[in-house]
């Protein structure tokens, strides 16, 4: 059975943000491989601006919610980390955690961070 490696959801997104400067610029380079076209010379440039500046909200908003986590000690690596959720995943040492008493003991899954997970648990 192969091992599952949990991530935990802040990294993930500031991950994905930074995927879209590295993209950003990537597609600002190919624009520049069309100079003599002007006109998609000039489409590639603000594709690649757009990326660039929804990767800069994507950070901001990644930021206000880093400020609303829950901050804990993880017992394993006994280092603190944010939780987003009723399940998440240590920073550090990527070790399943959960806040809730009644996930405690259950296999690890993200889906119990979804609404419809917690309709199902309460009828």
């Amino acid at each position: 059975m192969a091992e599952i490696t949990y991530k935990n959801k802040i990294n993930r997104i500031r991950s994905f943000a930074l995927g879209l400067i590295f993209l950003g610029f990537g597609i600002m380079y190919v624009g520049i491989l069309f100079r003599k076209i002007e006109w998609l010379m000039l489409i590639f440039i603000i594709l690649g601006t757009l990326a660039i500046v929804f990767s800069t909200v994507v950070y901001f908003w990644i930021g206000l919610l880093s400020t609303r986590a829950v901050q804990i000690i993880c017992p394993t690596c006994e280092k603190p980390t944010k939780m987003l959720g009723r399940v998440d995943a240590c920073m550090h040492c990527k070790q399943p955690l959960t806040l809730d008493k009644d996930l405690e003991g259950k296999e690890f899954d993200e889906s119990y961070n979804s609404k419809k997970k917690k309709d199902q648990k309460s009828r």
